[in-house]
């Protein structure tokens, strides 16, 4: 097809496009280099294995906004077809005659697929651009107490779009529009959308087609000749660095588990993340992986209730950065600027409730939560600036082990009982630790919570006992306050007397999920391996094994209906949804559920030591949108598996003047077993 002269001049503007190309994809490799540690490629067949899913999954974007995922795979799926259509385009060019694949079936359906899917990125392009310029989707813009880089509140995202956008129109647009030349020429009854288009030319001369389809083929392939050195400035990027993303994703023992810090090596000087360059090298990746859809900021908690944090303006925030910095980041240069000066402002830093939400959403791999959590460590570590009233969890957990501050017995909610709860030197032979908590042993609601688990293991002959006065809190809510050397040092601790205890050879309950959650995964770095339930897990065990006897009718009257309020840290960041559920259902409990449930559970603003400080300034408490979405169920109860969900849910409760009770798993199993 092509001309000598064509061809020749074809290879120099390859050889300048890949030029320019080797230049600007360096300096990106170089940029994400800058971070710290390095990326994960150890067992690659399964990293680049999950790396094509999360391309062909689009990483499942369906799950959320599904119209608009459904023209984003017809646009991605047809973007990555057309990396075969360019290259069978150019071998075309190139040889005379070349007819890809034949004229049989086979040529025929390569043919129908490229006809097809041009189409369906052009009309899903165009919904696209209509969508954010035309429609102004709210979706997609942030508002305006959130903290944005200059460029970006210049309209840096929008300018970006366009260009991506129209770029792809034109390059498909282009190529269709030679196909369309060429059926005019030669009709092909395998590609419709062309031989429509090519009714246009119905008597043009031949010079004239082959003119328009020589002209079409340049203009096609020369965009993305002009495109591929501009790629790592533009969003576009995502298309695969999105999937290398979850390629070099680490493989965390529960979806929030934190990288520990090494406070033993006196090379470190640098404890969380100042400035860019103290972010790990994956979450600099993160910056460049963005797509900028801001499913995350839909998913946070935060930003719907009016606060400040977007976990999307973090990452677009972070890009732009990169853009604007992007030759002295590539070549080692000393970056002058904070995080906390251009991608996110202090209210937004603590306002994160560490739930997790922007992570398990994020279609490309990303983690702004990690990003936040690590800015939080700075500043406490090594700015000490944290919300004021933090000092007295600090205080507390340091001089009393428990972030009350309370300095009582941690047996005191055993008195009202019936039965005596053994420790663990009352009963050295016992078969299940229960982990009790801090909540659990100093909060009155709380309290209730313990009896009633402790009840559930009583009524069901389990041999269990609790560490009484021997146990400490966790360190959950220092290391989510940013506080990493109290947590280390209070992982220390625990992991000690658990062993002392040998609850490392049996099964530890553990009344809160975020007990769970620092317990069973996050004290594995430190080389301790627990086996830790969640006391609706076990009691959904026991209730599976006969072992309880409820009597359902007294639950369906106490309870009428019930919905369940997943706590973030069983549900999401632990997997476990099933269980309470199953042990509510068991027990007789009509369920009906939240439109938000499972890991799709919106939070009830106590995680990430939300509990121990003010709620940052918004629009609505994050309790309150919580608990309105029960209310609108219109059951009687909610039932909850966490003690900090069921404080945030009863100050809602109370704040609403509403009837609902709100009541954990154990205390309504409790309520429906059986007495002789």
């Amino acid at each position: 097809m092509l001309t000598l002269l064509e061809k020749l001049l074809f290879i120099l503007a390859v050889a300048a496009s890949l030029s320019l190309s080797y230049v600007t994809f360096g300096r990106m490799i170089r940029v994400i280099r800058r971070g710290q540690g390095t990326l994960l490629l150890d067992q690659l067949p399964s990293r680049v294995m999950k790396g094509l899913l999360a391309l062909a999954s689009q990483g499942r974007i369906i799950r959320n906004r599904k119209v608009a995922s459904l023209f984003h795979y017809g646009v991605a799926w047809g973007f990555i077809f057309y990396l075969l259509v360019n290259a069978v385009d150019v071998l075309e060019g190139y040889v005379p005659g070349l007819r890809f694949l034949g004229d049989g079936v086979l040529g025929g359906l390569y043919r129908l697929l490229a006809d097809l899917f041009s189409a369906a990125v052009l009309i899903g392009v165009a919904f696209f651009l209509i969508r954010r310029f035309v429609a102004r989707s709210p979706e997609l813009r942030f508002r305006a107490n959130v903290l944005q880089h200059p460029a970006v509140a210049a309209g840096g995202v929008m300018r970006d779009s366009l260009i991506v956008g129209v770029f792809i129109f034109f390059h498909v647009g282009f190529r269709l529009l030679g196909a369309s030349f060429h059926v005019a020429e030669s009709p092909d009854a395998w590609q419709p959308i062309a031989s429509l288009l090519g009714r246009l030319w119905v008597g043009f001369a031949p010079i004239a087609l082959e003119t328009g389809r020589h002209a079409s083929w340049w203009l096609a392939l020369g965009l993305i000749l002009a495109f591929l050195p501009y790629f790592p400035y533009t969003k576009h990027a995502h298309l695969f660095m999105g999937p290398f993303n979850f390629m070099v994703k680490p493989e965390r023992k529960a979806l929030g588990a934190l990288e520990p810090i090494n406070f033993d090596d006196e090379s470190v000087q640098q404890f969380g993340a100042a400035r860019l360059t103290d972010l790990s090298q994956k979450h600099i990746l993160d910056a460049f992986a963005c797509i900028m859809c801001n499913r995350c900021q839909d998913a946070c908690p935060a930003y719907a209730t009016g606060k400040s944090l977007s976990p999307a303006a973090l990452e677009v925030n972070k890009r732009y950065h990169i853009r604007e910095h992007f030759n002295l980041l590539a070549s080692g240069g000393e970056d002058s600027l904070k995080l906390m000066d251009y991608a996110i402002n202090e209210s937004a830093v603590w306002a994160c409730t560490s739930c997790g939400a922007c992570v398990e959403v994020c279609p490309v791999g990303n983690e702004p939560m990690f990003d936040i959590l690590n800015i939080r460590r700075n500043q406490v570590l090594m700015e000490s600036s944290f919300p004021a009233q933090l000092k007295t969890a600090f205080t507390g957990m340091e001089r009393n082990s428990n972030p009350w501050q309370m300095s009582e017995d941690r047996l005191a909610w055993t008195k009202p009982l019936s039965f005596a709860v053994p420790t663990v030197e009352d009963n050295p032979t016992y078969e299940v630790l229960y982990w009790v908590g801090c909540a659990g042993a100093f909060d009155p609601n709380a309290q209730n919570i313990a009896r009633a688990i402790a009840t559930v293991l009583h009524s069901a002959g389990v041999n269990f006992a609790v560490l009484g006065n021997q146990e400490m809190c966790t360190g959950d809510v220092a290391r989510r306050a940013g506080n990493e050397y109290l947590f280390f040092e209070m992982a220390k601790a625990n992991i000690e007397v658990l062993r002392e205890a040998g609850a490392d050879k049996r099964t530890i309950i553990a009344g809160c999920p975020h007990c769970l959650h620092t317990i069973g995964k996050e004290y594995q770095d430190f080389g301790a391996v627990f086996n830790v339930v969640h006391h609706t897990q076990y009691i959904n065990t026991l209730v599976g094994a006969g072992k309880l006897k409820l009597n359902s009718a007294r639950l369906k009257a106490a309870t009428d209906s019930v919905t369940f309020h997943d706590p973030c840290y069983l549900g999401r960041h632990n997997g476990e949804t099933e269980a309470p559920r199953a042990a509510l259902t068991a027990g007789g409990a009509t369920l009906v559920e939240m439109p938000r449930n499972r890991k799709a559970s919106f939070c009830c603003g106590a995680g990430g030591a939300q509990v121990w400080k003010e709620e940052e300034h918004g629009t609505q408490a994050m309790s309150a949108n919580r608990f309105a979405e029960a209310q609108a169920t219109g059951a009687k109860t909610v039932a909850i598996g966490c003690p900090f969900c069921a404080r945030m849910l009863n100050d809602a409760n109370a704040g609403a003047g509403s009837p609902m009770q709100v009541k954990d798993v154990a205390e309504l199993v409790a309520e429906a077993i059986e007495t002789a």
